[in-house]
């Protein structure tokens, strides 16, 4: 992480974040960003262990400005369980500054193979716990006068195959986006997106790819490599500083040119993939 040698290590002691689907990945890696720079962290997510892990890597990261971690079980699409976690972070670790609404769910799936229960499975994680988490944390952003940023998808403006769930949960994440820009602008409130491209190492990326698309995706995307978490990270802590605090309404992607080349290689490497499959 170089988020540390740029910024100063206590920009955010004292403030407190919170991030839906934190305990691995990408969000992780922004949790980890907001950590070395002082900030009290709260990870949700489904799985126990999981974020019982990272909230251990987190406290040894914050542990210099005396920041606090505290892991809360959720599942994104429950509303009184998320509304339980964000009011056990007030009480335990302080009003809501920053929240990262990051949970989501991917698989690849044909259109016409894709069931109404899948479809909606990727729509209730994605679109409708991107509300949830908003709705139940506004009454906190607007006490603190904070921010909201949305972790969405290139899949939201470049149609790509197999994913036809995804860009329309993922679409939906950035007009909520804008929308509570319009709305909660007059408390203070800044809502952005921040568009990742293909990161290495992550769990969407085993599940997506192979290493054969690997070599030929990196030839063709313009900076000629995958972005690490940290990429997704630095954007995130920028666009909750106060080096952002005329932003609001903006998608940030921070894919390296990804979305500028289309989709073609993709399109034709998951087909490819789906006849192996066959």
């Amino acid at each position: 992480m170089i988020a540390q040698e740029y910024l100063s290590r206590d920009l955010f002691r004292g403030k407190t974040v919170f991030v839906t689907g934190g305990g691995s990945g990408i969000n992780l890696g922004v949790a980890r960003n907001f950590a070395v720079l002082g900030a009290h962290l709260a990870i949700c997510g489904r799985t126990r262990e999981k974020l019982d892990r990272a909230a251990t890597e987190l406290s040894a990261l914050s542990a210099h400005a005396g920041g606090r971690t505290l892991s809360v079980a959720a599942d994104v699409r429950d509303y009184p369980a998320l509304e339980a976690a964000l009011d056990r972070t007030r009480d335990e670790v302080g009003p809501i500054d920053v929240l990262v609404a990051g949970a989501a769910g991917n698989f690849l799936c044909p259109a016409e193979e894709l069931s109404p229960n899948g479809f909606k499975s990727v729509v209730d994680i994605d679109l409708l716990g991107a509300f949830n988490a908003a709705h139940g944390a506004f009454s906190q952003l607007k006490a603190t006068r904070g921010c909201i940023i949305f972790i969405s998808a290139g899949q939201s403006f470049v149609p790509q195959a197999y994913q036809a769930h995804v860009g329309a949960a993922k679409a939906g994440i950035d007009n909520l986006m804008r929308n509570l820009a319009v709305e909660w602008g007059r408390h203070g409130i800044r809502s952005n997106s921040i568009v990742p491209g293909p990161i290495e190492g992550t769990e969407g990326m085993r599940r997506l790819s192979t290493p054969e698309n690997d070599v030929r995706n990196k030839q063709v995307i313009p900076l000629r490599r995958y972005g690490q978490t940290d990429d997704v990270g630095q954007a995130a802590v920028f666009l909750a500083s106060p080096l952002a605090g005329y932003v609001t309404g903006t998608v940030l992607c921070v894919d390296g040119g990804s979305n500028l080349v289309g989709s073609a290689l993709w399109n034709q490497a998951v087909e490819q993939m789906d006849l192996q499959r066959k």
